[in-house]
């Protein structure tokens, strides 16, 4: 078992030169020649969170967003999106305006570095990716898409599906995007709700070794959605693969080249992005151009220091927010690498590419933890100067090996949020120390405070994650929602007016926060209540343990049995001797309570497919419902794995 670090440990502090040169430490001076008092970052938080319209209008007028800002309000109605409220209605701009705009002053500049796992490798400057738009957008709008339609793509995450992105944000249209690896009933059931005119999708993908032809599952997703004016397919497994009753990519009509940016309103639009869909339909979640573009801006800028030169890998999918999130970095100029695969090696993978800032999912650290890696040794990462981390919190251990054997002058960034906001709202900072299993700080204008049993704010405990003030990038709202009912449930029944977001946190005196894991899913033990993410800090600190998932079954009122179940590591077995010291652990660690009950060996332990443990659909089988009804299949990535779980007698 690996050695236990102390929560609170210090392990990074900025110098005064990092600090000095920090993008946050720029737009704070700009702030205070125009004077508003921001003399430190503390100052500047509680500023964008109590002037809330002041805060998001000078993001505006910082990056000088392409557009028009127009003349009215910040903000009219509201409280909530779902009670009214409007950003900058006045303003108009798109998205792509701001994401290509360094093409015509540095159109040699690198904008998109592809990798593939099968060894596909292109790099493309910022003028040919502007010209690749204009040549997409005049395909689309010939195939009839215009202002408000939908473009869905069932594509891996490669340079063509960005270019369909950006050609569809620059018409009005509006994106969606699934993954590859989804199911056909997964993907009908996103797609089937936005009725899209376009339906762009890949022939096949390769994955860990392995080709995947999809053309009958592109067949079957084209054949259920009956709104299509045509269906695009990109030849990308095989170079001459064809579908009948499809347009290859390369035979787009292109009647012209000129690209042109559609003035859509601040709310007009952008994307639908959707929710896990494990328990029930995925909502599907509409963010805005305007309050993407601010969000974006503001979090890459100011949270993670990413401005020109920088070079951009975060491994995701088009299935996942962090995609959006990836594709973000052009707002701010960064080069972007884009890469489908199976995440084999993403460490020579950042060294190969010149990475600066490297994201993955918690879990890759830790499984690089526990295979001994040693990349700041084993690599030349000497360009890279900040990990993003997120999925899942990152536990202590985690945060000391990223400095002990990546890097000690870097900054790790630990990041929560999610697909609701299309951002993290609790994240790094470059300005800040850094200690061990700690998020840094809360986002500049997110409001973000740990609520109580009574509903009021606590500090330095466990309480319900709230957002107190609204976010340009709040949903805009759900579509086919038209009375707000499902957005209203989804966040503010709760707490009336209150964004809740469904996790445990601590916020700390200091401003830092801990993330406990869902709320939904919370371990209550004799009246301890504990989050999932202190338990699975202690059981997967065994070399033996590659994954768990801990349940409580008791119900309101009525304490149930705590069911651990473990996925062991090649060559490990559960023998009597590590059942005693994972009891052992978890007694000295966590408390006599938290003792599971049974502790099972399984296969593996369910995930959907962002990578997300399924704690409450496992926890629904357990307690009789049927396993079809608890989980969405389509949606996880390991669906044989639900087969291990049966309801308790």
């Amino acid at each position: 078992m690996s050695s236990q670090v102390s929560e609170g440990a210090p392990l990074w502090e900025p110098s005064e030169t990092v600090v000095a040169n920090a993008r946050v430490t720029r737009f704070r001076h700009w702030l205070m020649d125009r004077g508003v008092p921001t003399e430190s970052q503390e100052d500047l938080w509680n500023w964008s969170v109590t002037e809330v319209d002041a805060f998001w209008d000078a993001v505006w007028d910082y990056f000088d967003v392409v557009g028009e800002r127009g003349d009215g309000p910040v903000r009219t109605g509201g409280p909530t999106p779902v009670d009214g409220l409007r950003w900058f209605p006045s303003a108009t701009l798109n998205y792509a305006a701001t994401a290509l705009r360094r093409a015509d002053e540095h159109p040699d500049e690198t904008a998109v570095v592809f990798r593939s796992e099968a060894g596909g490798h292109r790099v493309i400057s910022r003028r040919e990716l502007a010209a690749h738009v204009a040549e997409v957008r005049a395909g689309l709008a010939a195939l009839g898409v215009g202002k408000g339609d939908r473009v869905a793509a069932y594509v891996p995450n490669i340079p063509e599906a960005l270019v369909c992105f950006l050609a569809a944000a620059s018409l009005g249209a509006v994106w969606s995007s699934c993954s590859p690896d989804f199911g056909s009933s997964s993907v009908i059931d996103r797609f089937a709700q936005i009725e899209p005119t376009v339906l762009v999708a890949v022939d096949g993908y390769a994955y860990n070794g392995k080709s995947f032809d999809r053309r009958d599952t592109v067949a079957e997703i084209r054949d259920a959605l009956p709104t299509l004016n045509a269906t695009v397919l990109i030849p990308y497994l095989d170079p001459a693969a064809t579908l009948e009753g499809t347009t290859s990519y390369a035979d787009l009509p292109r009647p012209g080249h000129d690209l042109e940016f559609e003035p859509v309103p601040f709310d007009h639009p952008l994307w639908v992005v959707y929710s896990s869909g494990t328990t029930g339909l995925p909502k599907p979640i509409v963010h805005g151009h305007g309050g993407v573009v601010l969000e974006h801006l503001k979090a890459l800028s100011f949270h993670q220091d990413l401005g020109p030169g920088d070079v951009f890998l975060w491994y995701t999918t088009t299935g996942w927010m962090m995609w959006n999130y990836l594709v973000g970095a052009l707002l701010v100029g960064s080069t972007i690498v884009m890469y489908d695969g199976a995440p084999l090696d993403l460490w020579t993978l950042a060294a190969e590419t010149g990475t600066t800032y490297l994201g993955v999912g918690a879990p890759y650290i830790t499984a690089s933890l526990k295979a001994g890696r040693s990349p700041g040794s084993e690599l030349d990462l000497s360009r890279l100067r900040g990990i993003g981390s997120t999925g899942s919190p990152l536990p202590p251990e985690g945060f000391a090996w990223v400095y002990e054997h990546v890097g000690r002058d870097l900054l790790l960034g630990s990041f929560s949020g999610g697909t609701d906001l299309c951002t993290g709202f609790v994240g790094p900072s470059p300005v800040l120390p850094l200690y061990a299993g700690v998020i840094q700080c809360r986002g500049l204008g997110a409001k973000v405070e740990a609520y109580g049993d009574d509903g009021k704010p606590v500090v330095d405990e466990v309480g319900e994650l709230v957002i107190t003030e609204p976010m340009p990038s709040m949903p805009v709202f759900f579509w086919n929602d038209s009375g707000g009912e499902r957005y209203r449930e989804s966040y503010f029944e709760m707490f009336p007016g209150v964004w809740r977001h469904g996790d445990w946190i601590k916020v700390r005196p200091d401003g830092g926060c801990v993330i406990y894991g869902r709320s939904d899913s919370t371990l209550n033990r004799g009246g301890i209540r504990m989050g999932t993410a202190d338990f699975y800090r202690v059981v997967e600190a065994f070399e033996e343990i590659a994954d768990s998932l801990v349940i409580d079954t008791g119900r309101l009122g009525q304490e149930g049995r705590l069911l651990l179940y473990v996925q062991l590591a090649p060559e490990a077995e559960l023998t009597d001797d590590l059942t005693n010291r994972l009891k052992r652990e978890i007694r000295s660690a966590l408390s006599p309570r938290h003792v599971p009950d049974e502790i099972t060996e399984v296969p593996s332990v369910p995930r959907t497919l962002s990578g997300k443990k399924l704690e409450v659909p496992v926890r629904k089988i357990l307690l009789g419902t049927p396993a079809d009804k608890a989980a969405n299949r389509d949606s996880m990535a390991n669906p044989e794995s639900l087969t291990h779980f049966r309801p308790l007698e």
